[in-house]
């Protein structure tokens, strides 16, 4: 417990006293990570029809967020709040993460969803359908929880591949996750995001609007889920160690 602590607050400490260049290109280059994934499960869901092999597929882009050591917002609610709240860094610190990464994330997918639907025509029709399913979702108690199952699943993920040195299990945990979360079709607001912008690009009937209007509480659902309910339990957990820090 207290060597999982340690291990977080001693990697996460450098991520929020990133220059904004710094900050602004890891979240960049992790929007077009999920964006290639976004790709691999487009291309999927149209040859297959099932969800469930879209959603391996996709875990791709979180193999490579593993790997390449990006910022995808929804992976920054643990490890973050867990170095602010050892203070080892203010909340304005977090904040400017946040709003950094976020900005970042949505950027670059936006950009390479462009590239994508330019590039495989084939893909319009699956992407506008599938886009639409998020874009046009209405605000419900349903869809409200799908949305805080994604931000609590891609959090916990977070907390598994911290608490392992061993790649392959951290490999295992992305593709699971993908896999939850593609799958079952949670809301994720990245992800979903890119699906929408790449429905959008294809000339879909709906727009900017519409996916405003859904990103505003898929957004609340993850951080309800991600912050709320997991980070949370785990600061609960490891009050002990993380006080220490804070009087260290």
């Amino acid at each position: 417990m207290d060597q999982a602590i340690d291990r977080i607050i001693e990697k996460g400490r450098p991520r929020l006293y990133r220059t904004w260049p710094q900050l602004l290109a890891t979240a960049l280059v992790a929007g077009v990570e999920v964006a290639l994934g976004v790709l691999a499960l487009l291309t999927v869901e149209q040859s297959t029809g099932s969800s469930l092999l879209a959603g391996l597929a996709f875990s791709v882009a979180l193999i490579a967020l593993l790997l390449g050591h990006a910022e995808l917002f929804t992976e920054g609610f643990l490890v973050p709040i867990v170095v602010v709240t050892a203070r080892q860094a203010n909340w304005r610190r977090l904040a400017r993460f946040w709003s950094g990464t976020l900005t970042g994330n949505l950027i670059g997918g936006w950009a390479l969803m462009l590239v994508v639907i330019t590039a495989f025509p084939e893909l319009h029709s699956i992407a506008v359908d599938m886009g639409g399913k998020f874009a046009l979702a209405p605000f419900s108690p349903q869809n409200l929880c799908l949305a805080i199952l994604a931000g609590s699943s891609i959090t916990l993920m977070t907390r598994m591949h911290n608490g392992t040195d061993n790649d392959m299990a951290k490999v295992t945990a992305s593709v699971l996750t993908g896999f939850l979360i593609v799958g079952t079709g949670m809301h994720h607001s990245v992800l979903d995001s890119l699906l929408i912008f790449g429905g959008i690009h294809a000339g879909a009937d709906y727009g900017y609007l519409e996916w405003l209007g859904w990103f505003s509480w898929a957004l609340g659902g993850n951080i309800i889920g991600g912050v709320g309910i997991t980070t949370a339990l785990r600061l609960i957990r490891g009050h002990a160690r993380i006080r220490e820090w804070r009087y260290a």
